[in-house]
């Protein structure tokens, strides 16, 4: 169970005019980034951190699933926060190489409300959320890694054994993937 790691915690905020570490004032996405960091719930399998408190803006995000294909691995993300949040979405990538058919080989993760299906009134934890869904249920519909996902829809066998063998420190399709477990 990860939770949110303390220590490396959110700059606090609050209403507008309030000022960050070094006197200049909060941006509005600053602001309702804060009011997002502040309700993060790390769903046991997450944890969520700010790396440089006077830089809100970029976090990492480490996920280790609990159960599923990669049960036992962590892996690594950053979410970078444009200052058009929340009228645009976070980009997140992936700093871990993952055999996954949602996530390239070069980090970039396919997850719907990344893209299209972003409102405004999505948040911080939403992501996180979809994020965590993305290892319980890879969805190989949507792909972003097009070998895994044919492999995953049409043997799945191979597919459990590629991710355990990625997972291991071993090569799949000519890959090399660092250990994990």
């Amino acid at each position: 169970m990860l939770g949110r790691e303390e220590g490396r915690a959110i700059v606090g905020g609050g209403g507008g005019g309030e000022r960050k570490p070094g006197g200049k004032k909060f941006t509005s996405a600053e602001l309702r980034l804060v009011k997002d960091q502040e309700e993060l719930d790390g769903y046991g399998a997450t944890a969520v951190c700010t790396p440089k408190p006077d830089q809100i803006t970029e976090m990492s995000l480490k996920i280790a699933p609990e159960m599923g294909y990669w049960k036992g691995g962590s892996f690594d993300f950053t979410i970078s926060v444009p200052a058009e949040y929340p009228i645009k979405p976070p980009k997140v990538l992936c700093k871990t190489k993952i055999y996954h058919p949602n996530i390239d080989l070069e980090g970039h993760v396919c997850l719907n409300i990344l893209r299209d299906d972003w409102r405004p009134s999505l948040t911080i934890n939403h992501i996180v959320l979809g994020m965590l869904t993305l290892f319980y249920e890879p969805n190989d519909k949507d792909p972003l890694n097009k070998d895994a996902a044919e492999v995953m829809r049409t043997n799945e066998p191979e597919f459990r054994r590629n991710v355990f063998t990625s997972l291991n420190g071993g090569s799949v399709k000519g890959e090399k993937f660092p250990k994990l477990l």
